[in-house]
């Protein structure tokens, strides 16, 4: 019974072709696959193509076109000189019409400078939407990873625990066999060894179950076997102040700075719409016009030309007086969400911070703790095989280890989580 136990905690906690998964190599798989941070980089691309002169309206416009057709006409010209009279039916005429023509924009109220400068910082504020994405697939790999230890050490308890069942249960039947035992305890020695095995089967479920959400978050194949062995190691050294201070590198808030003065753009583009433009325009036409018969045989007229093309706006029903008062209020707008974004985000910095100190002041204090439950409960189990200690006293031993280890191994996820949350938002993961 107790090999085929052991086995089957072994089949429990190893796979035989599992792949060592290390939380470096499972960060780097995530921002390479994830499906949000690809559609973060697309829009990156777009904005990067966006951001020209051209888009702006600040390059020449330059457009070639010509027409070339024949036609038959039927011709009847008649004058007061009869000898010149024409009438001719299906006469041949060709069209010949080309002409290459140019225009720059000279001035339109600095609208093309304004648009450009919106585009450059429409540009920067996508990279900094693609730094959060990133920053959150990180973070979220960063903490089902660690969730996996943690219910792995769930796991390594309860294999600990069993062990003692096991031999709690050897001893009563050695017991026993000179008369020393009763049957009570065999029996509650072997239930509470089934409660314990039955438990881990549970528990390996989970761990099977918080590896296939990992790999999804790898964008892999959910039923891929790895295998992840690490410890979860809290950084001591973060610092309120610290964190404070580096809010503003957080790329959400950077990127509402951005749609600030994104928006004051806009606002002088609509406010350009009110002055005039003045156009620079010039060109080359090619026309020729030939006829079968009739007045004119031929026409035709080449030649460059160049002039100055003026708009002024002088009323259209205060559409852009309007259109810059509302580009006023949109600017404003962006402040006030810039300025929540600073309060949520330094509001969750110091809810973060109470967590994580808290949680260091109670780990030294939980590695005490698992210290001593771990003496007593091998106290416990010698003084059982010596009959000095009830089967009792070695349940409460084992209930005392096993809340001592997770109460451990919760309070070091805990505290590891509030760090890469403190750290995620003040842009200062280690990608």
């Amino acid at each position: 019974m107790r090999q085929l136990i052991f086995l089957f905690l072994l089949s429990l906690t190893m796979t035989a072709d599992a792949q060592q998964l290390k939380l470096n190599d499972a960060v780097s798989i995530a921002l390479k696959n994830s499906l949000n941070v690809r559609i973060a980089k697309n829009s990156e691309k777009i904005a990067a193509i966006n951001n020209s002169y051209g888009i702006a309206g600040g390059l020449p416009l330059v457009v070639a076109s010509a027409t070339d057709y024949e036609q038959l006409t039927n011709i009847d010209q008649q004058y007061a000189d009869v000898t010149r009279n024409t009438q001719r039916n299906n006469a041949v005429s060709n069209n010949l019409q080309g002409s290459l023509a140019g225009t720059i924009l000279l001035f339109n109220g600095s609208r093309v400078v304004n648009a450009k400068g919106r585009l450059d910082l429409t540009h920067q504020q996508s990279e900094q939407y693609l730094v959060s994405r990133t920053m959150l697939v990180a973070a979220n790999v960063m903490l089902k990873y660690y969730d996996i230890i943690r219910q792995q050490s769930y796991g390594k308890t309860l294999t600990k625990s069993i062990e003692v069942s096991q031999r709690k249960l050897d001893i009563i039947k050695a017991q026993q066999s000179v008369g020393m035992a009763n049957n009570a305890d065999l029996f509650q020695a072997q239930v509470d060894l089934n409660t314990q095995v039955l438990a881990l089967q549970t528990q390996q479920l989970v761990i099977d179950q918080g590896k296939a959400d990992l790999l999804t978050l790898l964008t892999l194949n959910p039923d891929s076997t790895v295998a992840i062995e690490d410890t979860i190691l809290v950084d001591r050294e973060v610092r309120l102040d610290t964190l404070l201070n580096s809010i503003n590198n957080n790329p959400d808030i950077v990127a509402a700075d951005y749609q600030v003065e994104i928006n004051r753009f806009l606002q002088r583009e609509t406010a350009a719409q009110r002055y005039p433009s003045l156009n620079l325009n010039g060109g080359y036409n090619i026309g020729r016009s030939q006829y079968a018969a009739g007045f004119t045989l031929l026409n035709q007229q080449v030649g460059p030309y160049a002039g100055l093309g003026l708009n002024v706006p002088i009323f259209n029903g205060t559409i852009y007086k309007r259109q810059q008062q509302i580009a006023g209020i949109n600017t404003n707008t962006a402040r006030l969400v810039r300025d929540t974004l600073v309060l949520n985000y330094t509001a969750s910095i110091v809810k973060n911070w109470q967590a994580y100190t808290s949680n260091l002041h109670q780990l030294e204090t939980a590695k005490q703790n698992f210290d001593i439950a771990t003496k007593l409960l091998d106290l416990v189990m010698q003084r059982f095989q010596l009959r000095q200690n009830t089967i009792l006293d070695v349940e409460n031993a084992q209930q005392s280890f096993e809340n001592a280890a997770n109460q451990l191994i919760n309070i070091e996820y805990a505290a590891k989580a509030s760090e890469i949350q403190l750290k995620r938002i003040t842009n200062r993961l280690d990608l």
